[in-house]
C-alpha cells in the first residue's frame, strides 16, 4: 500500500492511494489510538473497505508521508562513488549522524534558502521507516522491522557542514532540509530494497542517477548496526545515503540557487518537486 499525509501544514491527516485517487483514512475509527506504522495499524487499514472511504479533493497539499519522527538518522558515505567524489575513503562501518527531525517538509513544499549559506547541495536517498522498534536487532531479522520506504532529499549546507569548526548536523538541520515523500510504500510493494534506482534533477538537468545495489551497507545491515547504539521506535526514519553526483562533487562545485527546482525520485516511491526560494529571515 501507498500511504500519504495531506492537508494544511501542521494539520495533515492520513490517506491511502486507491487506484488513481487518495482515500481519506481520517474517518477509520479502527485506527483511533493505534500508533501509526505498527503492525496493528496496517492490519486495521487492510481490513477497511477502501471503496467506502471519501475521496480527497484534487489539488490538496501533500505533506511529508510521516509525522515528525522521534529519530531522523542519516548514513553518510554509503555509496563508494559518492565517498570518492567527496575525497573520502569508503568507511569500514556505517557512518551515522542525526538530522533535526523538524527539518522535515513536504515533497512539494518550497524550501527557503538558509540565510548565510552559499553552498546548498542536494542528495537523493532511500528512506526507511521503522514499524517495529527494538535494540540489538539481528541483521537476519532487520527487514521485518520496516514499515515502509520513501523518497528523501538530504539537503545540505556544505559550508556549515564542512568549514569552520564543521559538524554534519549543522549543515543538515535547517528548516526544509529534509523533503520526505510523497508516499510511504509498504515492503510487499517495494520488494528488494537493494534493487531500486535513484535520480535527481535540477531544473530538468540530470544530476544524480544511481542504484541501491551500490550501497556499501545494505538496509538490513544499517538497521542492525543502528539498533546497537540506539533504540529504534515505530515512525523513526533512516536516510540511507546518496550516490555520486552531488553539487560538491562537480569540478568546480555547483550549488543550488533561489528559483531552482529540484526533482528527486526513488523507483516505485514517487517523485518530489521542490522550489528553492529566497533566503529565510
Amino acid at each position: 500500500m501507498k500511504i500519504v499525509r495531506w492537508g494544511k501544514l501542521g494539520q495533515e491527516t492520513f490517506g491511502i492511494i486507491d487506484d488513481s485517487r487518495i482515500a481519506d483514512l481520517s474517518e477509520v475509527s479502527e485506527l483511533d489510538g493505534i500508533a501509526p506504522f505498527t503492525s496493528d495499524w496496517f492490519a486495521a487499514i487492510r481490513t477497511t473497505k477502501l471503496d467506502t472511504l471519501p475521496t480527497v479533493e484534487d489539488g490538496v497539499r501533500i505533506g511529508a508521508c510521516i509525522p515528525r519522527p522521534g529519530t531522523l538518522l542519516c548514513i553518510g558515505l554509503n555509496y563508494s562513488d559518492h565517498a570518492a567524489e567527496a575525497g573520502m575513503s569508503a568507511p569500514a562501518e556505517p557512518v551515522m549522524f542525526m538530522k533535526a527531525s523538524n527539518a522535515i517538509t513536504g515533497p512539494f513544499d518550497p524550501v527557503p534558502m538558509p540565510a548565510g549559506t552559499l553552498k546548498l547541495d542536494w542528495e537523493v536517498e532511500l528512506g526507511v521507516v521503522i514499524g517495529t522498534g527494538g535494540s540489538n536487532i539481528a541483521r537476519a531479522d532487520a527487514l521485518a522491522h520496516v514499515a515502509g520506504y520513501c523518497t528523501v532529499n538530504d539537503l545540505s549546507a556544505r559550508d556549515w557542514q564542512l568549514e569552520g569548526t564543521g559538524q554534519w548536523v549543522k549543515g543538515k538541520s535547517f528548516p526544509g532540509a529534509a523533503p520526505v515523500g510523497p508516499w510511504l510504500v509498504t515492503p510487499d510493494e517495494v520488494g528488494d530494497p537493494q534493487s531500486l534506482s535513484l535520480s535527481l534533477q535540477v531544473d530538468g538537468s540530470q544530476r544524480q542517477s544511481g542504484s541501491t545495489r551500490k550501497m556499501i551497507f545494505d538496509v538490513a545491515t544499517i538497521i542492525a548496526e543502528a539498533s546497537r547504539y540506539m533504540a529504534l521506535e515505530p515512525g523513526d526514519l533512516i536516510a540511507t545515503g546518496t550516490p555520486a553526483g552531488v553539487g560538491m562533487g562537480h569540478t568546480p562545485p555547483v550549488y543550488l540557487r533561489a528559483g531552482q527546482r529540484v526533482r528527486t525520485e526513488v523507483e516505485g516511491l514517487g517523485a518530489q518537486d521542490v522550489m528553492i526560494t529566497a533566503k529565510a529571515g
